[in-house]
């Protein structure tokens, strides 16, 4: 690959459209559940297991119940996903009234 090559690549990913949006967690083994948002859904899945397979999760009881069941009791769920022609401001705004209502619907915690 050259240097070229490696730029282009480099300024494709920087300039590929993100999806901001709603996430469930929730654990099959006892049916709690956490409701969270990000502002690149597509990807949030990852960022979160793979802190929580370290054990370095901010969640504490998400961390915990991660720790007594396994990864295997888990499932991700994508809840909610915003149009992306919103302006910053109202793409934050629209997310805390979405995880809030979201997590209201499931009874479920908010991260």
């Amino acid at each position: 690959m050259t240097s070229a090559d490696r730029k282009a690549l480099i300024n494709d990913y920087k300039d590929r459209e993100t999806v901001a949006g709603v996430f469930a967690v929730i654990c099959s083994a006892t049916g709690r559940a956490w409701v969270g948002q990000s502002r690149h859904i597509d990807t949030q899945q990852n960022g979160l297991w793979f802190a929580l397979k370290m054990g370095g999760s901010p969640y504490r009881s998400l961390q915990t119940e991660w720790t007594a069941h396994g990864g295997d009791s888990f499932r991700f769920e994508q809840l909610d996903r915003l149009p992306p022609d919103l302006t910053d401001m109202a793409r934050k705004d629209e997310l805390k009234k979405r995880a809030a209502l979201w997590a209201a619907r499931l009874e479920a915690e908010l991260l």
